[in-house]
């Protein structure tokens, strides 16, 4: 672990993913987009299911933290949301395994400590917990998590207020907790990544401001005078 926390301090991770009915979401295309990410500067990348894990793994020597999100009809939690996830992710190639450390329930009313304990007794491999909140944050350093990423602040029932970076919540959870803490969510700029470190981030995650081709054309088109509607849908 001591090795990928070294790679990451002070970094910048980009997250390659795309929306699923996207002509992007494709492995080898988010190899390229991880390769490219990797020629560019980036420590490290963060790559959605097993499929793009592997390939991934086959196009680039940075680490890999990885994630598969799968949907539940009884749970809110899909990011890595039970042990047989983290196993798949680890068995892809992933070297970090990140996932959902929200208080919210998990399917199969899996426990979050249970899944930790098996992930480091089974899978010997780091685990990154993605929080929402700071009283997450301390449980997943109480409970052994490796290193705290702030990527679900803004997008829980009790944090959906928040719409910008959670700058706050970076610096609160720095300044308190030894584990390290990582600046994930609506950094679009190079003004937010330092920012981000300022407030005492380990290292930082962007996505949608590099890789989102999808929300980016949308974007543009939106603001000209013959926008189509588009069919990709995200989650």
């Amino acid at each position: 672990m001591n090795n990928v926390l070294e790679k990451w301090r002070g970094g910048l991770i980009v997250s390659c993913q795309a929306p699923t009915n996207s002509p992007l979401a494709r492995p080898e295309i988010i190899a390229a987009f991880a390769e490219t990410a990797e020629q560019n500067g980036a420590v490290g990348v963060r790559i959605d299911a097993p499929e793009n894990v592997s390939a991934v793994k086959a196009q680039i020597k940075i680490p890999v933290l990885g994630i598969y999100k799968i949907i539940y009809d009884q749970s809110e939690v899909y990011i890595t949301p039970t042990f047989d996830a983290a196993r798949e992710i680890s068995e892809a190639g992933a070297d970090v395994i990140a996932l959902d450390a929200t208080f919210r329930p998990r399917p199969n009313d899996e426990k979050i400590e249970n899944i930790v304990r098996q992930i480091k007794s089974e899978l010997h491999k780091p685990i990154a917990a993605d929080i929402a909140t700071f009283d997450e944050g301390l449980h997943t350093e109480e409970i052994g998590f490796d290193m705290i990423i702030t990527t679900l602040s803004g997008y829980t029932e009790n944090t959906k207020h928040i719409i910008k970076p959670d700058f706050e919540l970076v610096e609160k959870l720095a300044k308190r907790l030894s584990t390290p803490v990582i600046c994930e969510g609506r950094l679009s700029s190079a003004d937010d990544v330092r920012r981000a470190f300022d407030c005492g981030a380990f290292a930082v995650v962007v996505g949608n401001a590099i890789t989102g081709i999808d929300r980016l054309v949308q974007k543009f088109a939106a603001a000209a005078p013959a926008t189509v509607k588009t069919s990709i849908r995200y989650i």
